[in-house]
């Protein structure tokens, strides 16, 4: 539980979370810590190889004094000076002592660089496997994700829920419709309507009366010729036709106009 928070800590203050249980944020801060071990984990093996290195020169000293130290007894022998010579020996005694202590420390040093290099490039191993495996996991979260939005939206989006609405809205507008036309067919029907029609005919009968007194009277129309709404009508007086048209009773002489 505790590593659990520390993790989850660690996501938040990175900044780069929305949501604390989102798995792609948590999975990407994994990434992050496993990445940000590796400057360490190089450090600590370079401390090891650098103990290996410092052994490894040390014992190139050593090695060289001796080999000094032994000059410099054969020396002393040589020169009958056994004081000098037995000094050398003492100083060579404890040189060697340093060398075989100092081999030994480099053997270990060698088998801690090889141990630290194998666990780092076992590190690196797994942690580009891990790696790859949250990157896949992230990418099927997200593809999880799309669909759930895709999900919502087409229930949000569904026509069934509008299919009421539309039944209701053609109902009435039907309704409608029907109520509108039998409103015009009673406006037709009537008995005002009908002595519209008579009397829009009357006008027309008489328009055509006019017409024709007109074109006689302008002597377009010989005097002899008969009116063209059958033979035996009377000619027609403009003027007198106009008289009648200014006397005629108010709704006569607006249907006239």
């Amino acid at each position: 539980m505790w590593n659990r928070l520390k993790r989850l800590f660690r996501a938040i203050f990175g900044g780069l979370i929305d949501s604390a249980e989102d798995p792609e944020l948590i999975l990407q801060q994994v990434i992050r810590d496993m990445r940000d071990k590796v400057p360490e984990m190089n450090n600590n093996v370079a401390q090891v190889l650098s103990n290996e290195k410092l052994l490894a020169r040390t014992l190139d000293q050593q090695s060289s004094r001796l080999n000094e130290l032994d000059s410099k007894v054969k020396a002393a022998i040589k020169m009958s000076r056994d004081d000098l010579a037995t000094a050398y020996i003492g100083e060579l005694q404890s040189t060697q002592k340093a060398v075989e202590m100092t081999r030994v420390q480099l053997g270990q040093a060698k088998v801690a660089s090889e141990k630290a290099m194998k666990f780092r490039d076992s590190y690196l191993i797994q942690m580009k496997r891990k790696s790859d495996e949250a990157m896949q996991l992230i990418a099927q979260s997200k593809q999880a994700r799309m669909q759930e939005q895709l999900a919502q939206t087409m229930a949000s989006f569904q026509i069934g829920d509008d299919s009421a609405t539309f039944d209701d809205m053609r109902e009435k507008i039907a309704r409608r419709a029907a109520t509108a036309e039998a409103k015009a067919d009673l406006a037709t029907s009537g008995v005002d309507s009908k002595m519209q029609e008579i009397e829009t005919e009357i006008a027309g009968i008489e328009a055509q009366d006019m017409l024709l007194a007109y074109k006689r009277q302008m002597g377009l129309i010989p005097e002899s010729s008969q009116p063209a709404l059958g033979e035996g009508a009377p000619a027609v007086n403009v003027e007198k036709t106009l008289g009648a048209a200014e006397s005629a009773p108010p709704d006569r002489q607006k249907l006239q106009e």
